[in-house]
């Protein structure tokens, strides 16, 4: 079965640290964090504390109890609600977290159910992830990265400030 550690170390080495970009709509992120979707996350507290500091926002990667909070988000917001620990492929578990980390465990979900055709409504039941765990791996990762581009290509077509970060992954 898939690991949550192993999938959420991968993810934090893409994600970052602390970024406050205008363009961005999530806005204010701590490693993936967007505080406009997670406006009541209890780590908001901490980096507003934080940002006193001169060091700010190099002193954040430094608060054990801010980066356990964050681990503990991510485990219980996402990796649990795709059922993480019951897919069988670390590969596959590690890909529809970080798609979710990104652009949410509905989409993720969704996207994961239309690539192993199954019925799209953004929830992993038994049946998607018998799917899941019955698909050639390298058949379902290159399958999703089509599915993760053409929700890129379209967001960008909508909202074109978005081509930055389409560019820069």
């Amino acid at each position: 079965m898939a690991v949550f550690a192993s999938a959420y170390t991968a993810t934090m080495q893409a994600e970052g640290g602390y970024v406050n970009d205008a363009d961005d709509p999530g806005g204010e992120t701590y490693k993936g964090i967007a505080r406009k979707l997670n406006s009541k996350w209890d780590g908001w507290l901490t980096i507003d504390c934080a940002k006193q500091e001169s060091t700010f926002p190099a002193n954040l990667d430094r608060i054990a109890e801010l980066q356990d909070k964050i681990k503990a988000f991510y485990k219980i917001n996402y990796w649990d609600k795709l059922r993480g620990d019951e897919m069988s492929e670390q590969r596959i578990a590690e890909s529809i977290f970080d798609f979710a980390v990104n652009a949410g465990t509905y989409t993720s979900a969704k996207l994961t159910q239309l690539t192993v055709d199954e019925k799209p409504d953004g929830i992993i039941g038994p049946e998607t992830l018998k799917k899941i765990n019955s698909v050639d791996p390298v058949t379902f990762l290159a399958m999703f990265a089509l599915q993760k581009i053409t929700r890129y290509i379209r967001i960008c077509e909508q909202r074109p400030d978005s081509k930055k970060y389409f560019l820069a992954g």
